[in-house]
């Protein structure tokens, strides 16, 4: 389990570093474009079209060369229809709406845009988080085992008498419950006093098992928000230094601030309730285990007892 937890912990971490690095790049340089002086080409084409309207002394070649020069002129300077832009842009629009990769670009967008430090700095919170609540959910679907099917067969090796053949079922059977009734099957000859408390003893130490690294996503579901509240309180400072270095209070101004804080506040809030569906669930699991370790726990002294009588 531990391994496990170290794999999925590293994953998410160099998940988060991979996008924290993308919002720290530099921008990219400008791609340099090739500009045409507009002025002298229509110039040029003025020029043209005052020949062709006093064509004295022109032949007809002539004309017709002017006229296509005149055309290449004015498809330069004259923008494309736009039954023609919308012809050649269709394919990358229909490439760029795909649900998918539209999402992960947003995503991303608004994490560069909520300041990495901070958002990095909760998706910490979210991988550790995620990675206990993981490991947490194997280890009980483990543990969880069908009490009524294992009691069943106890009941069936101490009808015969044969306790051996009761404590191999028992160690046999994976989880909490089998243990419990392992460790009252182990005492089965020092009365049921013993075996009782034996019983009780041991299922508080199988309940603090179920029950390891859950104050971790405890601690990190209440550290996520803070972390947000910590960085919209980042981005009021921010807005307030900047309206006064620039002694004005215009919406412009204190908009970049405002963005960060709300953006940390609404990442710190859903990693806070992600992580919280994951802990009902491991809430729902150990409640249900302990259920069966009770239920088991009396069943196990009610066929102890009749076992004794049996003697």
């Amino acid at each position: 389990m531990k391994k496990l937890f170290a794999i999925v912990a590293m994953l998410g971490l160099f998940a988060t570093a991979q996008v924290n690095a993308q919002g720290q790049e530099a921008p990219a340089a400008p791609v340099e474009n090739v500009t045409v002086n507009v002025d002298s080409l229509k110039a040029k084409y003025s020029e043209l079209e005052a020949q062709i309207a006093n064509p004295e002394g022109m032949d007809s070649a002539a004309v017709a060369a002017v006229k296509a020069e005149m055309e290449a002129l004015k498809q330069q300077f004259e923008p494309a229809p736009a039954e023609e832009v919308k012809a050649t842009t269709q394919g990358d629009v229909e490439v760029e709406e795909g649900g998918v990769t539209e999402f992960h670009k947003a995503l991303k967008t608004k994490f560069i845009e909520g300041d990495p430090l901070f958002m990095a700095i909760v998706s910490i919170a979210l991988v550790f988080g995620l990675a206990f609540c993981i490991e947490r959910i194997i280890y009980l679907s483990f543990a969880k085992v069908s009490a009524k099917v294992l009691m069943a067969s106890i009941a069936d090796a101490l009808s015969k008498g044969d306790v051996e053949a009761a404590k191999t079922i028992c160690r046999n059977t994976p989880g909490p419950v089998a243990a419990i009734c392992y460790q009252g099957l182990l005492r089965i000859d020092e009365g049921l006093d013993v075996v009782e408390r034996s019983i009780v003893s041991y299922g508080s130490l199988q309940s603090a098992m179920l029950e390891k690294n859950c104050s971790w996503v405890t601690l990190f579901i209440a550290m996520a928000p803070s972390l947000g509240f910590l960085g919209t309180v980042f981005g009021m400072v921010i807005s307030f230094d900047t309206i006064q270095r620039e002694g004005d209070i215009s919406p412009t101004i204190v908009a970049g601030g405002m963005k960060v804080a709300l953006i940390t506040t609404i990442y710190g809030i859903i990693v806070a309730l992600v992580l919280q569906f994951f802990y009902n669930i491991i809430l729902t699991k150990i409640e249900s285990i302990v259920a069966d370790m009770e239920d088991s726990s009396i069943t196990l002294l009610d066929l102890l007892t009749k076992y004794n009588l049996k003697k």
